[in-house]
Order: C-alpha cells, then structure tokens, then sequence
C-alpha cells in the first residue's frame, strides 16, 4: 500500500506537467504564485476487503498573484478549464496511477474560486477536488 507522502509526491509531479506552475506536495508557509499545492483532506480505509483499497481526497489549491483581477482571473480560468495545456484535470488525469503507486484517481471537481488572505497578502484561488484509489 502507498503512503500519504507517496500518493502527494505523485500528485505534485503530474501538476508539474504544466509549463510555468511551481507545485508543492508540502503546504508552503509563503507561496510563490503561480503553484498548485497538494493537501490531503481525508482516507476511507478498506474499502475492498482484506487491505484491497483504501480511497484517498486530496485538495488541489492553486494560488496565482493578484497584479490585477482580470490578469489574475484569466490565469486561474486556464486552471480550471476541463482540458487544454493549463489544464488541472489534464495535468493530474495524464498518469492515473502515480507512478505505479495507485490504482486509479479522477478529478471530480473544481469547487472554489475566490480571493484568499496569506501573510497579508490577497491572492486568487481555485481548489479542485481529486480522488485516489490506491
């Protein structure tokens, strides 16, 4: 069986796939945007008998700078769009078994999409939620 560190590893290499975005599988104290950070929300353990499968959520935060809200605006909406080079779906869809190291996973949604406050600082935010069978 994976472990967590694994499953974020695998997670934040094929958010890597998309040219110009810093990936994190750790929470950053001072994200440098633009950058996906991979946040593990919760595991259903046994899921298929005998240790067969757990099922893992993770939270995909992606952060980018507020220069300006049509910039910062366009940029996300290139994130959240179901395919395409910028593509968070795609990005993390391209290898659905983390190097081997799961089953399968799927992104099953984009569910917020709004200003965030770190360290005094405003930026613009899009978490996609994203499931692993492992």
């Amino acid at each position: 069986m994976p472990t967590v560190s694994q499953l974020r590893a695998g997670l934040a290499t094929n958010l890597a796939r998309i040219s110009g975005l810093r990936t994190s599988a750790l929470i950053p104290d001072a994200p440098q945007p633009p950058i996906a950070v991979v946040i593990p929300d919760s595991i259903s353990y046994d899921t298929a008998f005998k240790r067969g499968m757990d099922t893992y959520e993770y939270t995909i935060t992606v952060i980018v700078g507020r220069q300006s809200d049509r910039t910062a605006q366009s940029s996300l909406d290139g994130y959240c769009n179901p395919t395409g080079a910028q593509s968070i779906k795609t990005a993390i869809e391209s290898d659905r078994t983390l190097g081997g190291v799961a089953q399968s996973l799927r992104v099953t949604d984009m569910k917020t999409y709004g200003s965030m406050t770190i360290t005094d600082t405003v930026y613009l935010i899009a978490d996609f939620s994203v499931t692993v069978y492992a």
